[in-house]
């Protein structure tokens, strides 16, 4: 079985794809909440280690239907090379339904048309892309690399050429000061892009980064409490107006990640006034809160 450049991460989505490393870290490196990479510099791997790799999977798991490129960095990838990565793929996975991987929105945006269609027609299909905030305030401070103008534009840009996209926002980035702000920026993000998914995190600081986090904040930052984070998520929730999709899909979206002390979801346009019901009820029962010690990070 594969060998891996630990360590590994994956949206939770893709708990049961086939993961192949082709790049290892992260080029940027230097969002200040995130340390996943933290302990690598970044490396695009060969083709003959990758290609290697596809080929010993391909007689283990020969049904496998999705597959995930790690590490945080592949659109990084030279054009042609992400299309040799991504046909080769589906050529020896004949039943593969989706390909996914991390992307910055400084990478697509780096990708002309042309590019982005070319390995979309190869045969990725999805990216993941943080939004994180959609305060150019708080995108500044936590170092984020992009800012709300780049990131809706990304996002648009990458669904223009057929891309599924999926993006994740963070509760509390921002801290106590900056909630409102945060959350009012953030639902004009998604209103923006109506990316096709929107996955909801809550801040945690590893030990190793805090520091760093509050050095880079530059300023006293307050993590906010459970109760805040719901008045931060129905804002959130409130403030977002994307219209049904052409085939009536919307923008599903799932507060249910591990970090989350409440978890609600539903489908944007037509669930939002129950989603905020969903958080109303919430509000008047905190003792349905996930533990503490059952989050995760």
């Amino acid at each position: 079985m594969l060998s891996y450049d630990m360590p590994l991460y994956r949206p939770p989505s893709e708990a049961r794809s086939v993961i192949f490393q082709v790049t290892l870290g992260c080029s940027f490196n230097e969002c200040s909440f995130c340390d996943m990479y933290r302990s690598k510099e970044y490396e695009e791997r060969p083709w003959e280690t990758v290609k290697g790799e596809i080929d010993m999977m391909a007689k283990y798991q020969p049904d496998a239907r999705r597959f995930f490129l790690a590490d945080g960095d592949a659109l990084n990838l030279d054009t042609d090379y992400m299309i040799k990565i991504t046909r080769y793929i589906r050529e020896r996975f004949r039943n593969a339904e989706r390909i996914s991987c991390y992307a910055m929105p400084m990478n697509i945006l780096k990708k002309s048309e042309d590019d982005l269609r070319r390995i979309r027609e190869a045969g990725l299909d999805m990216f993941y892309l943080g939004i994180e905030s959609g305060s150019d305030t708080i995108l500044k401070k936590v170092t984020k690399g992009a800012i709300a103008k780049t990131i809706i534009k990304s996002v648009n840009k990458a669904k223009a050429a057929g891309y599924v996209m999926s993006c994740m926002i963070i509760l509390g980035l921002g801290g106590r000061k900056y909630s409102k702000e945060h959350a009012r920026g953030t639902a004009e993000v998604i209103s923006a892009c109506a990316p096709h998914y929107v996955g909801t995190l809550t801040l945690h600081l590893d030990e190793g980064i805090r520091q760093e986090f509050y050095d880079k904040f530059a300023e006293p930052f307050v993590m906010i409490n459970d109760d805040e984070a719901l008045d931060e998520l129905y804002d959130v929730v409130s403030g977002i107006e994307v219209p049904a999709s052409d085939g009536g899909s919307g923008t599903v979206f799932r507060a249910n990640h591990g970090s989350n002390a409440y978890m609600i979801k539903g489908t944007f346009p037509q669930d939002k006034q129950d989603m905020l019901v969903q958080i109303d009820w919430l509000r008047q029962h905190p003792e349905v809160a996930r533990p503490q010690g059952l989050r995760g990070f």
